[in-house]
């Protein structure tokens, strides 16, 4: 049997996409808690998403239009794209004040976010980065996917704050010298 690099290349990918939504998961969190979303996007729901990212850059964002756009291209220039979220979620505890609430029950009263929200998430994101580094495969991380993805409705929990990571296996990577 024979297979082409494009082949093998898609495959590739998609194994070390799984291995980053592992990575993701198993990846240490405050208090022992998972709140780590993942999903893997490819082909037509890929697209949609960066479709969805232009439309967001159409929008009144001073400064900020522009990195939408671009992204969109990178996202549909990759093979796949890794979505890393955590849903909202309160520690419970009585000393913390890392959210900058006296604790959790001051920090939900107020609305706000557990800080442990935004460091497992960054747990999460880098642990599934380096797996992907590990694999030889291109990757960066992008707020603008998440943003995108989080006006997607892919969970029902509308808490959930997403993250992208896109991967492609090219000659160079397509997320640096970007212009």
């Amino acid at each position: 049997m024979m297979y082409s690099s494009k082949e093998m290349e898609e495959k590739a990918i998609l194994e070390t996409a799984a291995k980053m939504c592992a990575a993701a998961r198993t990846a240490p969190k405050g208090k022992g808690v998972d709140t780590i979303e993942t999903l893997v996007l490819t082909g037509d729901e890929k697209e949609a998403l960066a479709q969805k990212m232009l439309e967001i850059s159409e929008r009144e964002f001073p400064g900020q239009a522009d990195i939408f756009a671009r992204d969109a291209g990178n996202l549909r220039a990759s093979a796949a794209i890794v979505l890393i979220g955590v849903r909202k979620n309160f520690m419970g505890l009585t000393y913390c004040s890392y959210c900058g609430f006296e604790n959790c029950g001051a920090c939900a009263k107020a609305g706000a976010r557990c800080a442990f929200d935004w460091i497992n998430l960054g747990i999460a994101l880098s642990s599934a980065a380096a797996v992907a580094a590990d694999a030889r495969i291109d990757n960066r991380i992008m707020y603008t996917v998440g943003k995108a993805a989080s006006e997607m409705g892919y969970t029902e929990d509308k808490t959930v704050l997403w993250h992208g990571i896109p991967l492609s296996t090219s000659g160079k990577s397509i997320y640096f010298d970007r212009g």
